[in-house]
């Protein structure tokens, strides 16, 4: 039975920097990080992407099945590497050096897609960064949203900027032409800055509103996550915690909400829930460790107060 929720993308090593300038190995890649925040809020979720058969590709097999993440989508290629990149912390925040040229993912074409897998999901989700990495993973992420719309199934699309991929004019066309097939937008502030050329909170959600997206969840970090409809527009109110490494709050963000999403069709309360496993996901280093179990979010919002 095909997952609720394919996340198409690229998965990638991470190493970490640790107060005492050592790095610590973990596992990163923005949709991948997704899919595993969605399984631990129990959501059937499933991952599609090409990996290195090698040593790094085999840890993602081995940590996707221990996350109850369905990798019947995923193909090991002899000939192309996994990527690998690395997370360094000053005063500015987290900044990341990336090692993905010619990676695994970077060389998948529309033709490797699983068509009967994405004709049967709830939703697909994907991101700036799935097409950012090669001319051939965008027209690849393209496919794939051609496939889910005329199978009635909904797509959900991250803006997720990385200026070090791609030119931000053509990142711009990229993303505004996916975001304008989505069905869920889930941009963050500085990315939709950039991307828009607005500023207003208000102003982005109602210029991505108008490109075509159903649902806007756009995330203002410690402030909460302003949500709008074609009729409602609600800013749901940010979560406090004693934040150490917000390296895989976005994506716990995107898979929290989704997890929601797909049983309720309530973007509100999914963004209420989303919040809160953000917030408990940056109290722990590295994108995949700290990203908390429903329990654990379900417990903190009972016992939590807005930010």
């Amino acid at each position: 039975m095909t997952p609720d929720i394919l996340c198409l993308g690229e998965p990638m090593l991470e190493f970490n920097q640790q107060p005492d300038g050592m790095y610590l190995p973990g596992h990163g890649g923005d949709t991948s990080n997704c899919a595993i925040a969605a399984a631990r809020q129990g959501a059937r979720v499933g991952y599609v992407s090409h990996i290195g058969r090698d040593a790094f590709g085999d840890s993602f097999m081995a940590l996707w099945i221990s996350e109850s993440v369905d990798t019947s989508n995923v193909v090991q290629v002899p000939d192309a590497p996994t990527g690998i990149y690395f997370v360094t912390h000053g005063e500015q925040g987290h900044d990341f050096s990336y090692f993905r040229a010619g990676s695994a993912s970077s060389l998948m074409t529309p033709g490797d897609l699983p068509a009967a897998a994405l004709r049967s999901t709830k939703i697909l989700h994907l991101s700036g960064i799935s097409q950012g990495i090669s001319d051939s993973a965008a027209d690849t992420g393209f496919a794939a949203i051609e496939m889910v719309k005329k199978a009635g199934g909904l797509v959900s699309y991250d803006t997720n900027l990385r200026p070090k991929l791609w030119p931000v004019a053509r990142a711009r066309a990229i993303i505004h032409a996916a975001v304008a097939q989505s069905d869920v937008a889930l941009p963050g502030l500085d990315d939709a800055i950039l991307l828009t050329g607005l500023s207003e909170p208000e102003e982005i959600v109602d210029f991505y509103l108008a490109l075509g997206a159903k649902i806007v969840a756009l995330t203002l970090g410690p402030k909460g996550t302003l949500v709008g409809t074609a009729t409602e527009s609600r800013l749901i109110a940010g979560r406090k915690v004693k934040a150490v490494d917000a390296t895989g709050a976005g994506d716990t963000f995107d898979g929290a909400f989704l997890a929601h999403f797909v049983e309720s069709r309530d973007p509100f309360a999914a963004a209420h829930f989303a919040n809160a496993a953000a917030a408990l996901s940056t109290q722990g280093f590295g994108a995949v460790a700290p990203m908390p179990y429903t329990s654990d979010v379900k417990a903190f919002l009972a016992s939590d107060q807005p930010g």
